[in-house]
């Protein structure tokens, strides 16, 4: 069982002491707020209590540096769905890092991972399985090079908690094909259960 409020407490046991820092359930836009007079901690905000949504955030931030964890979103430009060629290409871009750290997280947490070209309503089709490659090869690197710091310390925390075995290793990482292969097949053989608050 993958909740939402255990989430929130592996990230505040993890980074609230030496980060200031927490993971917040928001609504419909997840956001990155720093302090403020009115809220004397940093904010990382995930959309409606999902788990996917609260793991792609906490993946934005263990790899934002400081300077940028003084700015709202990082400082960050974000077009929402609805991209042209131009704004996926440049969404796609600064999302291969995120969400292969993700993806690393999903492992630790023993949680299937979807890759997310998150342009549904554009005026074209994205190349998903081009995106896939990539962020695959980022993993590659991760594993070899090592983690984000912020983001190896989440990886052990989320492994602790789940009983994964660590350290992470290619073979635990499906190749885009292999992943799409075992997506369809859960598909099939399970009802769609939504991962929201329990």
């Amino acid at each position: 069982m993958h909740r939402y409020q255990d989430l929130i407490r592996l990230f505040d046991q993890t980074f609230y002491p030496s980060f200031n820092t927490r993971l917040v359930k928001g609504g419909n836009e997840p956001i990155y707020l720093p302090a403020t007079k009115d809220c004397d901690y940093h904010q990382v905000v995930f959309a409606h209590g999902y788990f996917a949504s609260g793991l792609h955030e906490i993946a934005h931030w263990c790899i934002a540096g400081e300077a940028r964890r003084q700015l709202v979103d990082f400082g960050y430009w974000y077009e929402p769905d609805g991209r042209n060629h131009q704004q996926q290409a440049l969404f796609e871009s600064v999302e291969i890092k995120p969400q292969a750290l993700e993806w690393a997280f999903c492992v630790a947490a023993n949680k299937p991972f979807n890759v997310s070209v998150d342009n549904l309503n554009g005026d074209f089709e994205p190349d998903a399985n081009s995106f896939k490659l990539k962020v695959f090869e980022q993993v590659k690197q991760y594993l070899s090079n090592g983690f984000p710091k912020r983001g190896q310390l989440f990886i052990e925390a989320l492994a602790n908690f789940y009983q994964v075995k660590l350290p992470l290793n290619p073979n635990h990482f499906l190749t885009p094909f292999e992943q799409d292969q075992l997506l369809h097949n859960q598909r099939n053989n399970y009802p769609e259960v939504c991962d929201a608050e329990v």
